[in-house]
């Protein structure tokens, strides 16, 4: 089988990846999976920025053919806010409950037709053999005033999905995979997999 690195510590995204890679024969291998301490430090301003960032420093570290994504929460009525600093909003070390319980506060006087929110995901591949590209999916929803549901992780439980009337916690993987931004980003880079495939293969 043949197998691909992503770039995330996150076992949360880890399995996104692995339910989207799955029907298409590849094993899914996150940093955890290997016996190197690859910490990047996030600096750039945008989902892309950061996306490359993290490609291209693993890519050459090991040396092989890598997914990163960077992806996140913005909200209309918080000028966009978490963004980039979804995952750490609440302070370091990152905590989902914490994160979405600032979320929740700072929302607390906006009503509920102004409560839209989107998630966005930008994947980018970088390997020794590719050109960096980049890939960009969103899903547009509601904030909830209380978490529902206990699938997923992040922003999940919060985030009401309007063509589907749940929250994205409240769904199966399969059905988050199929409308989610990592899902939509994942279907563009889906086109070019069989090169991407043929690199990887011939990756020690």
């Amino acid at each position: 089988m043949k197998e691909i690195v992503i770039a995330t510590n996150n076992r949360g995204k880890a399995k996104d990846f692995e339910t989207l890679f799955r029907p298409l024969g590849i094993h899914v291998i996150t940093l955890q999976d290997i016996n190197e301490a690859i910490d990047v430090e996030e600096t750039g301003t945008t989902f892309k920025e950061n996306a490359i960032l993290k490609a291209e420093t693993v890519a050459k570290l090991l040396n092989k053919t890598v997914i990163a994504d960077d992806s996140g929460l913005e909200v209309d009525a918080l000028h966009g806010e978490p963004g980039v600093y979804s995952a750490r909003y609440a302070g370091e070390p990152s905590n989902d409950e914490a994160n979405i319980d600032k979320l929740l506060t700072n929302l607390t006087k906006v009503a509920e037709n102004e409560r839209q929110a989107r998630f966005t995901c930008v994947l980018a591949v970088a390997g020794p053999s590719i050109a960096t590209t980049t890939y960009s999916g969103s899903c547009e929803g509601v904030i909830t005033r209380e978490r529902q549901g206990t699938n997923g992780f992040g922003y999940d439980p919060i985030f009401f999905v309007p063509t589907k009337q749940k929250t994205m916690a409240q769904l199966t993987a399969e059905e988050k995979s199929e409308i989610s931004h990592r899902g939509a980003a994942l279907a563009q880079l889906k086109e070019q997999l069989p090169r991407f495939l043929d690199i990887i293969g011939g990756e020690k």
